[in-house]
């Protein structure tokens, strides 16, 4: 990485298991995320991630997004108004439970899938989303070529 980034990272852990990554590989999953940003001018940053059980990240779903089921990975961005400048990006909430399955069901490692749910997760902190096809493409592009960087393969193929 060509400059010094720094990252206060809330680590909270609903769950215990040991397939959840460690602080070392979750912060530099986001610090890889940030320093692949064009026009990423902001050196030090802060963040929450939460790891959940599907209970919880289920009441969060329901109540913010009104989809009545476990997901993989919610990210509350934090919207600071114009003239108050915060390092403060927000909180990611991933679902252990879901993430594990999902690595299961398609065929990669669990580690290389927690990257990647963090990965897109703090893109879409960042203001990234895939509500439309072109959208879409252009995160599922830059989460390819960010986990590149990580030596892990593309997940969407």
């Amino acid at each position: 990485m060509s400059r010094n980034l720094s990252v206060y990272l809330d680590l909270q852990q609903r769950v215990v298991s040991d397939t959840i990554p460690d602080r070392e590989a979750i912060e530099l999953w986001i610090k890889t995320t940030l320093m692949s940003l064009k026009n990423e001018a902001r050196d030090e940053y802060e963040l929450t991630v939460r790891i959940v059980d599907k209970n919880e990240i289920q009441t969060l779903n329901k109540t913010y997004r009104h989809k009545d089921k476990p997901t993989n990975v919610l990210s509350f961005p934090f919207e600071a108004p114009p003239q108050i400048q915060l390092p403060l990006l927000g909180d990611l909430v991933i679902c252990h439970e879901v993430v594990v399955e999902e690595a299961l069901v398609q065929q990669k490692t669990i580690e290389h899938h927690w990257a990647h749910m963090v990965i897109h997760g703090v893109l879409h902190l960042k203001g990234y989303d895939h509500i439309d096809d072109s959208d879409a493409r252009i995160m599922e592009n830059l989460e390819i070529q960010i986990l590149e960087k990580l030596h892990i393969s593309d997940p969407y193929h």
